[in-house]
Protein backbone atom coordinates (compact mmCIF):
# COMPACT_ATOMS: atom_id res chain seq x y z
CA UNK A 1 0.00 0.00 0.00
CA UNK A 2 1.38 2.87 -0.78
CA UNK A 3 2.23 5.59 2.37
CA UNK A 4 1.04 8.70 1.25
CA UNK A 5 -2.73 6.85 1.57
CA UNK A 6 -2.45 5.45 5.30
CA UNK A 7 -3.39 8.17 6.97
CA UNK A 8 -6.81 8.41 4.81
CA UNK A 9 -7.42 4.89 4.55
CA UNK A 10 -7.17 5.42 8.32
CA UNK A 11 -10.39 7.24 8.88
CA UNK A 12 -12.53 5.13 6.88
CA UNK A 13 -13.92 3.76 9.50
CA UNK A 14 -15.53 7.02 10.79
CA UNK A 15 -16.53 7.62 7.48
CA UNK A 16 -19.54 4.84 6.33
CA UNK A 17 -19.75 6.03 2.86
CA UNK A 18 -16.54 6.60 1.89
CA UNK A 19 -14.93 3.86 -1.03
CA UNK A 20 -12.39 1.89 0.29
CA UNK A 21 -9.79 2.61 -1.85
CA UNK A 22 -8.95 5.90 -3.71
CA UNK A 23 -9.87 6.33 -7.08
CA UNK A 24 -7.64 7.02 -10.29
CA UNK A 25 -7.85 10.84 -11.63
CA UNK A 26 -8.57 11.73 -15.12
CA UNK A 27 -8.82 14.77 -16.97
CA UNK A 28 -10.10 14.19 -20.32
CA UNK A 29 -10.60 17.39 -22.07
CA UNK A 30 -13.29 18.62 -25.16
CA UNK A 31 -13.79 21.55 -28.00
CA UNK A 32 -17.51 21.06 -28.27
CA UNK A 33 -18.17 25.05 -29.43
CA UNK A 34 -21.42 26.95 -28.20
CA UNK A 35 -23.54 29.71 -29.36
CA UNK A 36 -22.39 32.29 -26.41
CA UNK A 37 -19.39 30.31 -24.61
CA UNK A 38 -17.31 27.21 -25.14
CA UNK A 39 -16.86 26.87 -21.45
CA UNK A 40 -18.53 27.14 -18.11
CA UNK A 41 -17.22 27.31 -14.66
CA UNK A 42 -19.41 28.01 -11.31
CA UNK A 43 -17.80 28.68 -7.85
CA UNK A 44 -20.67 28.06 -4.94
CA UNK A 45 -19.89 29.99 -1.70
CA UNK A 46 -22.07 30.06 1.57
CA UNK A 47 -25.28 31.26 2.84
CA UNK A 48 -25.42 34.75 2.71
CA UNK A 49 -28.07 37.65 2.48
CA UNK A 50 -27.93 39.13 -1.48
CA UNK A 51 -27.43 42.86 0.60
CA UNK A 52 -24.16 41.64 3.02
CA UNK A 53 -22.94 39.99 -0.34
CA UNK A 54 -23.48 42.91 -2.76
CA UNK A 55 -21.67 45.15 -0.03
CA UNK A 56 -18.44 43.11 -0.06
CA UNK A 57 -15.39 44.98 -1.29
CA UNK A 58 -13.95 41.74 -2.81
CA UNK A 59 -17.21 40.72 -5.00
CA UNK A 60 -18.06 44.33 -5.68
CA UNK A 61 -14.89 44.09 -7.55
CA UNK A 62 -15.29 40.91 -9.46
CA UNK A 63 -19.16 42.45 -10.21
CA UNK A 64 -17.74 45.15 -11.92
CA UNK A 65 -15.71 43.06 -14.08
CA UNK A 66 -18.74 40.90 -15.30
CA UNK A 67 -22.31 41.24 -14.85
CA UNK A 68 -24.06 41.27 -11.68
CA UNK A 69 -27.35 39.27 -11.24
CA UNK A 70 -29.90 41.01 -9.03
CA UNK A 71 -32.81 38.82 -8.83
CA UNK A 72 -30.87 35.23 -8.19
CA UNK A 73 -32.39 33.49 -6.35
CA UNK A 74 -32.01 29.96 -3.91
CA UNK A 75 -34.48 27.56 -4.37
CA UNK A 76 -34.87 26.39 -0.72
CA UNK A 77 -32.91 25.82 2.73
CA UNK A 78 -30.41 24.08 3.69
CA UNK A 79 -26.99 23.99 1.42
CA UNK A 80 -27.44 20.12 0.02
CA UNK A 81 -31.04 20.40 -1.84
CA UNK A 82 -29.16 23.73 -3.52
CA UNK A 83 -26.50 22.18 -4.87
CA UNK A 84 -28.45 19.21 -6.06
CA UNK A 85 -31.11 20.97 -7.52
CA UNK A 86 -28.65 22.84 -9.79
CA UNK A 87 -27.27 19.86 -11.30
CA UNK A 88 -30.06 17.62 -10.84
CA UNK A 89 -33.36 20.00 -12.08
CA UNK A 90 -34.83 19.20 -9.02
CA UNK A 91 -34.03 18.78 -5.02
CA UNK A 92 -36.74 15.68 -4.81
CA UNK A 93 -38.01 17.31 -1.19
CA UNK A 94 -34.74 17.67 0.38
CA UNK A 95 -34.75 19.79 3.64
CA UNK A 96 -31.82 18.62 5.07
CA UNK A 97 -28.28 18.50 4.63
CA UNK A 98 -28.22 14.47 5.64
CA UNK A 99 -26.04 11.74 3.17
CA UNK A 100 -28.67 11.28 0.61
CA UNK A 101 -28.03 9.42 -2.68
CA UNK A 102 -30.21 10.07 -5.54
CA UNK A 103 -30.97 6.70 -7.61
CA UNK A 104 -29.20 5.42 -10.21
CA UNK A 105 -32.40 6.45 -12.50
CA UNK A 106 -32.53 9.63 -11.21
CA UNK A 107 -30.38 11.69 -14.59
CA UNK A 108 -27.97 14.72 -13.63
CA UNK A 109 -26.17 17.07 -16.04
CA UNK A 110 -23.59 14.95 -15.97
CA UNK A 111 -25.76 12.48 -18.66
CA UNK A 112 -26.73 15.80 -20.80
CA UNK A 113 -22.98 16.33 -21.26
CA UNK A 114 -21.88 13.12 -21.74
CA UNK A 115 -24.51 12.53 -24.39
CA UNK A 116 -23.16 15.45 -26.57
CA UNK A 117 -19.25 14.62 -25.49
CA UNK A 118 -18.59 17.79 -23.64
CA UNK A 119 -15.99 17.20 -20.73
CA UNK A 120 -16.92 17.83 -16.73
CA UNK A 121 -15.09 17.90 -13.74
CA UNK A 122 -15.70 18.73 -10.04
CA UNK A 123 -13.01 20.72 -8.62
CA UNK A 124 -13.03 20.60 -3.95
CA UNK A 125 -10.91 21.68 -2.47
CA UNK A 126 -9.48 19.69 0.87
CA UNK A 127 -11.25 16.69 -0.84
CA UNK A 128 -8.41 13.84 0.48
CA UNK A 129 -7.80 11.86 -2.74
CA UNK A 130 -10.21 11.88 -6.40
CA UNK A 131 -13.75 10.65 -5.45
CA UNK A 132 -13.88 10.79 -2.16
CA UNK A 133 -17.66 10.24 -1.28
CA UNK A 134 -17.45 10.35 2.46
CA UNK A 135 -19.61 12.54 4.43
CA UNK A 136 -16.14 15.11 5.06
CA UNK A 137 -12.49 15.47 5.57
CA UNK A 138 -11.50 17.58 8.32
CA UNK A 139 -8.41 20.08 8.30
CA UNK A 140 -5.58 17.12 9.82
CA UNK A 141 -4.01 20.69 11.73
CA UNK A 142 -7.00 22.97 12.95
CA UNK A 143 -9.56 20.09 12.81
CA UNK A 144 -12.24 22.23 11.76
CA UNK A 145 -14.71 20.87 9.14
CA UNK A 146 -12.52 21.46 5.61
CA UNK A 147 -14.50 19.35 2.69
CA UNK A 148 -18.20 18.36 3.02
CA UNK A 149 -20.15 15.98 1.02
CA UNK A 150 -23.27 18.27 1.28
CA UNK A 151 -21.73 21.21 -1.09
CA UNK A 152 -20.59 18.49 -3.80
CA UNK A 153 -23.66 17.74 -5.88
CA UNK A 154 -22.54 15.12 -8.07
CA UNK A 155 -20.85 13.07 -5.78
CA UNK A 156 -24.51 12.68 -4.40
CA UNK A 157 -26.03 10.54 -7.90
CA UNK A 158 -25.76 7.14 -7.96
CA UNK A 159 -25.52 6.96 -11.72
CA UNK A 160 -21.91 9.05 -10.48
CA UNK A 161 -20.69 7.75 -7.32
CA UNK A 162 -21.30 4.34 -8.70
CA UNK A 163 -18.94 4.73 -12.01
CA UNK A 164 -15.46 4.51 -10.90
CA UNK A 165 -14.35 6.69 -14.26
CA UNK A 166 -16.67 9.46 -13.78
CA UNK A 167 -16.01 9.32 -9.60
CA UNK A 168 -12.15 10.24 -11.61
CA UNK A 169 -13.60 13.59 -12.59
CA UNK A 170 -14.09 14.56 -8.88
CA UNK A 171 -10.95 15.64 -7.55
CA UNK A 172 -9.42 17.89 -4.69
CA UNK A 173 -9.02 21.86 -5.74
CA UNK A 174 -5.42 21.38 -6.20
CA UNK A 175 -6.12 19.21 -9.59
CA UNK A 176 -7.27 22.71 -10.90
CA UNK A 177 -3.84 24.22 -11.05
CA UNK A 178 -1.86 20.73 -12.88
CA UNK A 179 -5.52 20.66 -15.22
CA UNK A 180 -4.87 24.62 -16.05
CA UNK A 181 -0.97 24.44 -17.08
CA UNK A 182 -1.54 20.85 -18.96
CA UNK A 183 -4.49 22.54 -20.70
CA UNK A 184 -6.45 19.76 -20.08
CA UNK A 185 -9.52 22.03 -17.89
CA UNK A 186 -12.70 20.37 -18.96
CA UNK A 187 -15.51 22.54 -20.62
CA UNK A 188 -17.91 22.45 -17.61
CA UNK A 189 -16.64 22.53 -13.84
CA UNK A 190 -17.75 22.84 -10.73
CA UNK A 191 -15.57 24.79 -8.01
CA UNK A 192 -16.55 24.20 -4.32
CA UNK A 193 -14.12 25.96 -1.65
CA UNK A 194 -14.00 24.27 1.55
CA UNK A 195 -16.25 25.34 4.53
CA UNK A 196 -13.48 28.19 5.75
CA UNK A 197 -13.23 29.46 2.10
CA UNK A 198 -16.55 29.73 0.95
CA UNK A 199 -17.90 31.27 4.25
CA UNK A 200 -20.03 29.16 5.46
CA UNK A 201 -17.44 28.74 8.82
CA UNK A 202 -16.12 32.16 8.55
CA UNK A 203 -17.82 35.26 6.95
CA UNK A 204 -18.79 36.97 3.46
CA UNK A 205 -15.44 38.60 3.60
CA UNK A 206 -13.36 35.62 4.09
CA UNK A 207 -15.49 34.53 0.77
CA UNK A 208 -15.11 37.07 -1.27
CA UNK A 209 -11.25 37.56 -0.58
CA UNK A 210 -10.86 33.92 -1.75
CA UNK A 211 -12.58 34.16 -4.17
CA UNK A 212 -11.17 37.35 -5.72
CA UNK A 213 -7.49 35.45 -5.15
CA UNK A 214 -8.72 32.34 -7.01
CA UNK A 215 -10.16 34.32 -9.91
CA UNK A 216 -7.76 37.52 -9.99
CA UNK A 217 -5.20 36.18 -11.79
CA UNK A 218 -7.13 33.65 -14.12
CA UNK A 219 -9.17 36.56 -16.03
CA UNK A 220 -5.52 37.29 -17.30
CA UNK A 221 -4.71 33.80 -18.46
CA UNK A 222 -5.46 33.78 -22.21
CA UNK A 223 -6.51 29.80 -22.06
CA UNK A 224 -9.14 29.86 -19.20
CA UNK A 225 -10.54 32.96 -20.15
CA UNK A 226 -10.92 32.35 -23.55
CA UNK A 227 -14.78 32.06 -24.81
CA UNK A 228 -15.56 31.22 -20.58
CA UNK A 229 -18.44 32.26 -18.43
CA UNK A 230 -18.00 32.11 -15.10
CA UNK A 231 -20.85 32.14 -12.53
CA UNK A 232 -19.79 32.82 -8.81
CA UNK A 233 -23.02 32.38 -6.46
CA UNK A 234 -24.23 31.67 -3.29
CA UNK A 235 -26.45 28.17 -2.19
CA UNK A 236 -28.58 30.06 -0.05
CA UNK A 237 -29.10 32.96 2.10
CA UNK A 238 -28.89 33.60 5.50
CA UNK A 239 -32.02 34.70 6.92
CA UNK A 240 -34.78 32.46 6.33
CA UNK A 241 -37.76 34.69 6.88
CA UNK A 242 -36.45 36.84 3.75
CA UNK A 243 -36.60 36.05 -0.20
CA UNK A 244 -34.29 33.24 -0.61
CA UNK A 245 -32.22 35.94 -3.21
CA UNK A 246 -28.61 35.86 -3.29
CA UNK A 247 -25.76 37.53 -5.50
CA UNK A 248 -24.86 35.72 -9.11
CA UNK A 249 -22.06 37.52 -10.91
CA UNK A 250 -21.28 36.73 -14.48
CA UNK A 251 -17.78 37.17 -15.62
CA UNK A 252 -15.11 35.76 -18.42
CA UNK A 253 -14.35 35.98 -21.88
CA UNK A 254 -17.70 35.08 -22.94
CA UNK A 255 -19.10 38.46 -21.61
CA UNK A 256 -19.72 41.14 -24.51
CA UNK A 257 -17.68 43.76 -23.57
CA UNK A 258 -20.72 46.14 -23.39
CA UNK A 259 -22.25 44.65 -20.47
CA UNK A 260 -18.89 44.62 -18.58
CA UNK A 261 -20.03 46.26 -15.31
CA UNK A 262 -23.77 46.16 -15.58
CA UNK A 263 -26.65 44.87 -13.82
CA UNK A 264 -29.34 42.24 -15.02
CA UNK A 265 -32.27 42.27 -12.86
CA UNK A 266 -34.27 39.02 -14.85
CA UNK A 267 -35.48 36.56 -12.83
CA UNK A 268 -32.97 33.62 -12.33
CA UNK A 269 -32.80 30.80 -9.73
CA UNK A 270 -30.47 27.87 -9.50
CA UNK A 271 -32.61 25.56 -12.56
CA UNK A 272 -30.85 28.43 -14.63
CA UNK A 273 -27.54 27.30 -14.52
CA UNK A 274 -29.02 24.01 -15.91
CA UNK A 275 -30.85 25.50 -18.46
CA UNK A 276 -28.01 28.49 -19.85
CA UNK A 277 -25.88 25.14 -20.12
CA UNK A 278 -28.55 23.55 -21.90
CA UNK A 279 -29.26 26.27 -24.18
CA UNK A 280 -25.67 26.79 -25.43
CA UNK A 281 -24.82 23.53 -26.30
CA UNK A 282 -28.00 22.55 -27.11
CA UNK A 283 -27.94 20.01 -25.12
CA UNK A 284 -31.19 17.71 -24.27
CA UNK A 285 -32.90 18.36 -21.32
CA UNK A 286 -33.61 16.35 -18.46
CA UNK A 287 -37.76 17.01 -17.92
CA UNK A 288 -37.48 18.55 -14.82
CA UNK A 289 -37.40 22.56 -13.27
CA UNK A 290 -34.42 22.78 -16.28
CA UNK A 291 -37.12 23.14 -18.68
CA UNK A 292 -39.20 26.95 -17.90
CA UNK A 293 -36.10 28.41 -16.00
CA UNK A 294 -34.82 31.54 -17.44
CA UNK A 295 -31.92 31.49 -19.60
CA UNK A 296 -29.19 33.94 -18.39
CA UNK A 297 -30.10 37.02 -20.64
CA UNK A 298 -26.83 37.59 -23.07
CA UNK A 299 -26.76 34.09 -23.45
CA UNK A 300 -30.91 33.76 -24.75
CA UNK A 301 -30.11 36.50 -27.43
CA UNK A 302 -27.53 34.15 -28.76
CA UNK A 303 -29.97 30.88 -28.48
CA UNK A 304 -33.26 32.74 -29.44
CA UNK A 305 -34.45 31.68 -25.87
CA UNK A 306 -37.49 34.24 -24.11
CA UNK A 307 -36.61 35.52 -20.97
CA UNK A 308 -39.85 35.49 -18.89
CA UNK A 309 -40.59 37.58 -15.85
CA UNK A 310 -42.94 36.02 -12.65
CA UNK A 311 -46.28 36.64 -11.98
CA UNK A 312 -45.33 38.25 -8.87
CA UNK A 313 -41.42 38.63 -7.85
CA UNK A 314 -42.48 39.85 -4.21
CA UNK A 315 -44.22 36.91 -3.65
CA UNK A 316 -41.26 34.72 -4.42
CA UNK A 317 -39.55 32.92 -1.21
CA UNK A 318 -38.77 29.72 -1.31
CA UNK A 319 -37.21 29.05 2.24
CA UNK A 320 -38.84 25.54 2.99
CA UNK A 321 -38.89 22.12 0.80
CA UNK A 322 -41.61 20.57 -0.59
CA UNK A 323 -42.38 17.27 0.42
CA UNK A 324 -40.22 14.57 -1.43
CA UNK A 325 -38.61 10.85 -0.94
CA UNK A 326 -35.80 12.91 0.68
CA UNK A 327 -38.03 15.18 2.92
CA UNK A 328 -37.55 14.00 6.74
CA UNK A 329 -40.71 15.54 7.23
CA UNK A 330 -43.54 15.17 5.01
CA UNK A 331 -42.89 12.14 2.83
CA UNK A 332 -43.62 12.38 -1.25
CA UNK A 333 -43.08 9.99 -4.13
CA UNK A 334 -40.43 10.12 -6.55
CA UNK A 335 -41.61 12.09 -9.50
CA UNK A 336 -41.24 11.27 -13.08
CA UNK A 337 -39.49 13.72 -15.62
CA UNK A 338 -41.83 15.24 -18.09
CA UNK A 339 -41.04 13.01 -21.29
CA UNK A 340 -43.10 15.46 -23.94
CA UNK A 341 -41.64 18.82 -22.02
CA UNK A 342 -39.52 21.24 -24.71
CA UNK A 343 -38.14 24.40 -24.52
CA UNK A 344 -37.30 26.20 -27.55
CA UNK A 345 -36.41 22.93 -29.78
CA UNK A 346 -34.46 20.71 -26.52
CA UNK A 347 -36.08 17.96 -25.93
CA UNK A 348 -35.87 15.25 -22.98
CA UNK A 349 -33.20 12.99 -23.42
CA UNK A 350 -33.89 9.84 -24.87
CA UNK A 351 -32.32 7.69 -22.36
CA UNK A 352 -34.66 9.79 -20.08
CA UNK A 353 -37.46 8.73 -22.16
CA UNK A 354 -36.67 5.34 -22.14
CA UNK A 355 -36.28 4.80 -18.22
CA UNK A 356 -39.63 6.94 -17.66
CA UNK A 357 -41.93 6.99 -20.25
CA UNK A 358 -44.65 4.79 -18.70
CA UNK A 359 -44.91 6.90 -15.39
CA UNK A 360 -46.23 9.86 -16.58
CA UNK A 361 -48.79 9.99 -14.05
CA UNK A 362 -46.11 10.23 -11.61
CA UNK A 363 -44.51 14.06 -12.92
CA UNK A 364 -45.09 17.39 -11.65
CA UNK A 365 -42.84 19.29 -14.27
CA UNK A 366 -45.14 21.25 -16.14
CA UNK A 367 -42.28 23.88 -17.97
CA UNK A 368 -43.32 26.74 -15.91
CA UNK A 369 -40.89 29.49 -14.51
CA UNK A 370 -42.13 29.14 -11.09
CA UNK A 371 -40.55 26.86 -9.06
CA UNK A 372 -42.71 25.07 -6.39
CA UNK A 373 -42.43 25.53 -2.91
CA UNK A 374 -43.78 24.26 0.46
CA UNK A 375 -46.59 27.19 0.28
CA UNK A 376 -47.29 26.19 -2.77
CA UNK A 377 -46.04 22.17 -3.81
CA UNK A 378 -46.02 20.73 -6.63
CA UNK A 379 -49.05 18.85 -7.99
CA UNK A 380 -48.91 15.25 -9.76
CA UNK A 381 -50.59 14.71 -12.96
Amino acid sequence: MHAHLLPLLSLLPLLPHALAAATDTRSPTSSVPGKAFSRFVTIWLENTDYAKADGDPSLTWLSSRGIKLSNYFAVTHPSEPNYVAAVGGDYFGINNDDANTLPANVSCIADLLDDKGISWGSYQEDMPYSGFTGAEYRNQVTKANAYVRKHNPLVMFESVAGDPERLALIKNLTWFGKDLEAKTLPQWMFITPNMTSDGHDSSVTVAGSWTRAFLEPLLDNEYFMNDTLILVTFDENHSYTTQNRVLGILLGGAVPANLVGTTDSNYYDHYSEIATVEANWGLSTLGRFDVGANVFAFVANATSDTIRAPANLDSIYLNESYPGIFNDKKWGPQPAPNTELEQNGRKVLQAIKDEWEDDQDQTYYTGSLEVPSSANPPTYG
